[in-house]
């Protein structure tokens, strides 16, 4: 895929950044001397870090050169590296490797997990957060759309570049017998927002650009008037005209 663009990711900052920290609220550790962030984006998940912990070392890690960047303006006390969370390796054992809304594009990430785990120091905790959404309108219509469209030749695999979540048991089983603790939770965020266009620059910063990026630019427009579409379909206004977004995602938090 197209590099991510920070502006449009931050649109919404505030409800992305909300269960990044429903997830560090839950990492039982009181000191941190080393902390490394997989998947940091701009940096707003990077900051809970450092606020929490304000003399630890802290380490953001994206594939993107452009989160980097704006992470590095945003945070300029923390270290920011480039590399894929796939292939990550730590230098020296973090006390916490924290991981929001990154695994879901990791294929095979249930494996990652389990080697994450393994380079944490002793006691140190892995904290991963990632969106369980695929079968939510929101997705399941990029599908749709995709599918029936003219364009379906091209983009009908788009899905595919997002890994599926597994059961909350199946991760439990990764970590049983190698962790002194487990927390497995799932929520559903309720997110009101102005309108169904509001959904789609949500995902477009996202999802949707799976589907996006393999299209020609003179295409875009035609599925985004597709989708869009069907996304007002979906998410009707509420009294007051705006829609609600359901947004489910897993959260882990292991300690070794």
């Amino acid at each position: 895929m197209a590099d991510w663009n920070p502006s449009l990711y931050l649109r919404f900052e505030d409800e992305r950044t909300r269960p990044a920290h429903d997830l560090l609220g839950r990492v039982p550790l009181d000191d941190v001397a080393h902390a490394v962030d997989l998947g940091c984006g701009p940096g707003n998940s990077t900051q809970l870090l450092t606020e929490r912990w304000p003399g630890a070392d802290v380490l953001g890690i994206d594939t993107s050169d452009n989160m980097i960047e704006d992470a590095r303006k945003r945070l300029p006390s923390a270290r920011f590296e480039k590399g894929d969370a796939a292939h990550w390796h730590a230098d020296k054992a973090p006390d916490l490797i924290f991981a929001n809304a990154v695994m879901q594009w990791v294929p095979g990430h249930a494996a990652l997990l389990t080697r994450l785990l393994a380079q944490a120091a002793p006691g140190g905790v892995l904290a991963v957060q990632m969106p369980d959404n695929l079968e939510e309108p929101s997705h399941r219509l990029m599908r749709e759309t995709a599918i029936l469209g003219p364009w379906a030749a091209k983009i009908a695999e788009g899905g595919r570049i997002r890994e599926r979540i597994l059961p909350a048991e199946d991760y439990y089983n990764l970590f049983a017998g190698q962790a002194s603790s487990i927390d497995i939770w799932r929520t559903t965020y309720f997110h009101v927002l102005d309108d169904a266009a509001a959904i789609v620059s949500w995902v477009r910063a996202t999802g949707l650009r799976a589907y996006l990026d393999l299209l020609d630019p003179e295409e875009q427009p035609h599925y985004l008037e597709d989708y869009t579409a069907r996304i007002a379909h979906a998410y009707p206004p509420r009294s007051d005209g705006r829609v609600v977004l359901a947004f489910p995602r897993i959260f882990i938090v292991v300690k070794r």
